[in-house]
């Protein structure tokens, strides 16, 4: 009876490898409890890189399909599934930029962009009060420091995954990282503690 119980594991509480070779192998259980786990995640990678919420949508359904088909090739070694399948949407989101005219990111599509990737519980509550002042901050930031404060803070990647990102030099997406910091930092109110 203790081995049924173990198998009987709910799927939400598996490893996040688990969950992407009962993808592979076709379990439709383990399969929408990978998706559920990596959805916004997914979703919020292309969205950042496309800034179309649709196009985002078929580029999060493409990496959902081409992590089902090459999940045998997930090697552990070069990184968590999280970094793999992030990889997998990024490559797709350029490929996307790519084909499609470059055009300017509007800072109202950031805000929106913003608003999506925040939705959270955790990140309701740390928006709170600064919301605004945050977005009307970031607006006023020029969209490429914008675009890498966003793809830093929110989605964590690193300077080097900005740079191949945004095809650009590290050195100048670190810059671009810290001078939207600096600027974020000048324009927001500094929290202040109640002594009372």
């Amino acid at each position: 009876m203790r081995g049924v119980h173990l198998r009987r594991r709910p799927p939400e509480r598996l490893p996040d490898d688990m969950l992407l070779a009962g993808l592979g192998a076709g379990d439709a259980q383990l399969a929408l409890a990978f998706v559920r786990r990596f959805q916004r995640t997914v979703f919020g990678v292309a969205l950042a890189v496309v800034g179309d919420s649709g196009l985002a949508e078929d580029i999060a359904q493409q990496a959902f399909e081409r992590a089902w088909r090459h999940a045998g090739l997930y090697d552990p070694r070069r990184g968590s599934v999280q970094t793999w399948l992030t990889s997998i949407v990024r490559h797709l989101a350029v490929d996307a930029v790519r084909v499609r005219r470059p055009a300017p990111v509007d800072p109202q599509d950031l805000m929106s962009l913003i608003a999506t990737i925040t939705d959270t519980p955790e990140r309701r509550v740390l928006a709170g009060e600064t919301s605004t002042e945050l977005r009307t901050a970031l607006a006023a930031l020029p969209p490429e420091q914008a675009r890498a404060v966003v793809m830093a803070a929110v989605h964590g990647m690193t300077a080097v995954e900005i740079a191949d990102l945004e095809g650009i030099p590290v050195g100048t997406a670190k810059s671009r990282i810290r001078a939207a910091m600096a600027k974020l930092h000048a324009a927001l109110p500094t929290p202040r503690a109640d002594h009372g």
